[in-house]
């Protein structure tokens, strides 16, 4: 990358980063916090953790198909300015509906599709791919940090703080935006980051992919039906003081990375991807299914851990395997829609998990959301292993149609060339290579500004 590309991605990353911190600050602590505003039960609590997802996951595809129209930087800030309003009604909130409200406004500011739509305006195709990579490496980043940082900050400021912080965070946002992204005066459609309408049914047809979207739906659900209740479980049933929660969390989390890291390895450098994905399932089902009827907040301790590597391992392979999967071109399709649904997972996990808490126990939550992910697990044993292809972009350089169609039929006769689609409006060509296969040498002939 160069400084240009530099600076812009570390500018959109940051937002990201900020913006997510934001919105997750109050997940370790909302559910015991959330007790005292009038007409709270465990139902709406968990609404309230959750609803935020519905928002964004209504809003995210049709904002970012928006900004082609409106510019990037205008929908963007937008979206941080609602997430600034919901912060400010949150805090100033003295019943669970008023909370449920201010959380929903925060979800309405859903920029994630345009983010991926700006960060494709100021990066080229061969750095486009590291570029997602940073924004991925600042979601989970935020995460982390809110796990940590949340019951601490709490016992500091109080949820109304947390809000405060979280309008603190999209200010910081909207000035990253304003002063530190370049302004991209034509924003160019770019398929393998922008949702196309003409490319969501073929997206939506692929059984790969539902089982995949389904994937990390449920994933997202479980992690929120669990922090409708561990804090709670941590205060109330373990003794296990509130501000301490921070350190619990900085120790599983810190681990979890350590035990992620060998499996995303073997997942991806060996090809055991079917193998480590369906293994972390079951990881998960079954540490889920435990932490109810452990005795110990050391064993529970340990069932997080499990849990949160499985969790992890499974958060970074879901989007790859997405990417190689996705219709030859039609990426930024493949990849709105399954964000769609990792958002809609966390609005079912607490509302799921608010209604079992109220209407049975924390022990019937644990097992119920176990037992769903080990039917899944089951169901999941049953798709192919995703092949062990790569996705390529690169500039056509001003083709006509002519030229396209003669590059076309060239490339398809170079070994390990898959799939591709070559469009002369966006001026890009999207291959589908088998690395192990590919004649790099015939390929790097016939395009040279081609990066491997």
């Amino acid at each position: 990358m160069d400084a240009f590309e530099r600076r812009s991605v570390v500018a959109l990353a940051t937002v990201y980063l900020f913006r997510m911190l934001g919105l997750f600050l109050i997940m370790p602590v909302i559910s015991l916090s959330a007790a005292d505003l009038n007409g709270a039960s465990a139902a709406l609590i968990g609404t309230a953790i959750g609803i935020y997802g519905l928002t964004q996951a209504l809003l995210q595809i049709p904002m970012g198909m928006l900004s082609d129209q409106v510019g990037r930087k205008r929908i963007i800030v937008l979206g941080l300015i609602l997430f600034a309003v919901g912060s400010i009604i949150c805090a100033n909130a003295d019943d669970i509906l008023s909370l449920i409200l201010g959380r929903a406004v925060q979800g309405a500011g859903a920029i994630a599709s345009t983010l991926m739509a700006l960060l494709s305006d100021v990066t080229r195709e061969q750095n486009r791919t590291k570029a997602m990579a940073t924004v991925g490496i600042s979601i989970g980043v935020s995460f982390m940090l809110s796990l940590v940082l949340g019951p601490w900050l709490y016992s500091l400021i109080g949820l109304s703080g947390l809000f405060y912080v979280s309008l603190i965070s999209s200010l910081i946002g909207i000035s990253l935006v304003v002063w530190m992204v370049p302004n991209v005066k034509q924003h160019t459609f770019r398929r393998d980051t922008t949702p196309s309408l003409s490319a969501l049914k073929s997206v939506l047809q692929s059984g790969h992919l539902r089982s995949l979207n389904m994937s990390v739906l449920l994933l997202h659900a479980s992690l929120t039906a669990l922090f409708v209740c561990i804090p709670s479980l941590l205060v109330n049933q373990f003794h296990f003081p509130l501000i301490n929660h921070s350190w619990l969390y900085l120790f599983v989390m810190g681990l979890a990375f350590v035990g992620m890291v060998p499996l995303v390895i073997i997942a991806e450098a060996k090809g055991k991807m079917k193998q480590v994905m369906t293994s972390v399932m079951l990881l998960l089902s079954i540490s889920t299914a435990c932490m109810g009827i452990v005795p110990g907040v050391w064993l529970f301790g340990i069932l997080l851990w499990v849990y949160f590597v499985a969790f992890n391992t499974l958060e970074a392979t879901l989007p790859s395997v997405v990417s190689k999967l996705a219709p030859v071109g039609y990426r930024g399709t493949a990849m709105g829609v399954f964000s769609t649904h990792q958002f809609l997972g966390a609005f079912v996990g607490g509302v799921g998990g608010g209604w079992l808490l109220q209407n049975t126990s924390i022990e019937t939550l644990f097992i119920t959301v176990g037992c769903v992910l080990l039917i899944w697990t089951l169901l999941f044993l049953r798709q192919p292993a995703p092949p062990q292809l790569t996705s390529v972009a690169f500039s056509l350089g001003g083709l006509n149609q002519k030229d396209i169609n003669e590059l076309s039929s060239t490339l398809m006769m170079i070994q390990g060339v898959e799939d591709m689609q070559l469009f002369e409006d966006e001026q890009t060509a999207y291959l589908k290579i088998n690395k192990k296969q590919l004649d790099r040498d015939s390929l790097l002939r016939v395009v040279p500004q081609v990066t491997l």
